[in-house]
């Protein structure tokens, strides 16, 4: 990594311009200087708000005391229709039980016995992609809800239920916010929240239909019956502490997070890696040769073999994070670069602007996967590769993630090619990063 240069005082950016031009396009109209920036102070009558690209800031808030930097409440603005009390947005003893149930099923143990299912859906996906010009988010968003269900309930997308969550939650992607200024935005208590009613309805029927699902496996695992999936691992998990596990109804709040996270950010991130692929025919036809030693019927070592395609998806991850921002609260007095910061003010991390800094990236821009061969790139993503977060509230799925996008990139590749088709899409902030008119790309079986 470069040394940092030195920088007296944080840069200073109107919070208003700043979120008028992330809802617009957050790849090409950001201030350059926010990717040279080690912070920023946007402010505005009310509060104040700080970018953080210092890597010792990032650790300091994720990491070292994350405890004294919880999830801002604002984050439930938006989500609270569909999320309820999910992992997502609880901080504190709650969010510590909950983890506390959640993560053994994601242990190293468990991707081995749930690869057979991620291999079944990239199977489904190879099956159902057409040739011609193809908007490939729509499709990627389909195979990722298949991962979801298969892992997590043993069903595929086609089940009747499966398929009724996923056009809900299509309808509930149309209808947010391109970005949820509420987390950004401090209104006192007394103010009232509105939603939009297609987003109300939308998320309470999703929430309908986990119900269901929810409900099925409870009378499933009484009856001794439950298929041996992350679900009934979740719901039989006692917390170590209190021998208590999740009700029904909090079953359906963790199932509603594990849609949204784990469906919703690997569409994006296979989007666009798709994207990426079709822009570098030599890397493809790599990931493509790496996707045909995987044969039929992969075991699970043969993730091992793809050493390359795992470069490209981080590299994606990197250019591309799915998630582009997150926001924390400070709850004790701070002192950052030398600045200091008030308890109540927001922290804003950004993986969008860490990934691409000019000070801690060799061509931050340029898509290079096997920059993640030198040890220079490998220090810079120790300090400054966040796309799953880090610290205690690292994503509890990063492991499953990293199994499932470079398995279903390589069998892809390895099915078809990829070209451009038309214009460049242009990133937005959706609930994730998505393209604002799609992704559309050219697809020949090989």
């Amino acid at each position: 990594m470069r040394p940092p240069k030195p920088e007296p005082r944080p840069d200073r950016v109107s919070l208003w311009r700043h979120l008028r031009l992330f809802r617009q396009d957050i790849l090409s109209a950001q201030p350059a200087r926010l990717y040279r920036a080690w912070m920023a102070e946007f402010r505005t009558p009310f509060f104040r708000s700080y970018l953080c690209n210092d890597p010792a800031l990032v650790a300091r808030v994720l990491v070292e005391r994350s405890d004294d930097f919880p999830k801002s409440n604002r984050i439930r603005e938006g989500l609270a229709p569909l999320l309820g009390n999910s992992v997502f947005v609880t901080n504190g003893a709650v969010w510590k039980r909950q983890r506390r149930i959640i993560d053994p099923a994601f242990e190293g143990g468990r991707l081995r016995d749930t690869f057979p299912a991620m291999v079944a859906a990239g199977q489904g996906a190879v099956a159902r992609l057409p040739e011609g010009v193809v908007e490939v988010e729509e499709e990627m968003s389909h195979a990722a809800a298949d991962v979801i269900f298969r892992t997590l309930f043993s069903i595929p997308i086609e089940h009747e239920l499966a398929t009724a969550v996923f056009h809900e939650f299509r309808a509930y992607q149309r209808s947010q916010p391109i970005l949820n200024l509420a987390a950004f935005l401090p209104l006192p208590r007394w103010v009232p929240r509105f939603h939009r009613r297609a987003t109300k309805r939308a998320a309470a029927a999703i929430r309908a239909l986990i119900t269901r699902l929810c409900e099925a496996r409870a009378a499933e695992i009484a009856a001794g019956t439950a298929p041996d999936d992350l679900a009934t691992k979740i719901m039989t998990t006692p917390d170590p502490l209190s021998g208590e596990r999740f009700t029904t109804a909090e079953m359906g709040d963790q199932v509603a997070i594990f849609f949204l996270a784990g469906h919703e950010t690997s569409a994006s991130a296979l989007a666009w890696a798709l994207y990426l692929l079709a822009l570098h025919p030599q890397v493809q036809e790599r990931v493509a040769a790496e996707g045909a030693t995987l044969g039929e019927s992969p075991e699970f070592s043969a993730i091992s073999r793809l050493k390359y395609t795992r470069d490209v998806f981080r590299e994606v991850l990197r250019l591309y994070p799915p998630v582009p921002m997150m926001v924390r609260e400070n709850t004790c007095p701070e002192g950052m670069r030398d600045r200091p910061v008030a308890p109540g003010a927001q922290i804003v991390l950004s993986p969008w602007h860490l990934h691409r800094h000019e000070r801690i990236w060799d061509r931050p821009d340029d898509f290079d996967p096997d920059r993640w061969q030198t040890e220079e790139n490998r220090a810079c993503a120790r300090d400054a590769f966040i796309p799953f977060s880090a610290g205690p509230r690292v994503c509890t799925g990063a492991g499953f993630a990293m199994v499932e996008g470079p398995l279903l990139l390589a069998q892809l590749a390895a099915a078809f090619r990829f070209e451009r088709a038309g214009e460049d899409p242009v990133p937005v902030a959706h609930l994730t990063v998505r393209a604002r008119d799609g992704i559309r790309l050219r697809v020949t079986r090989r």
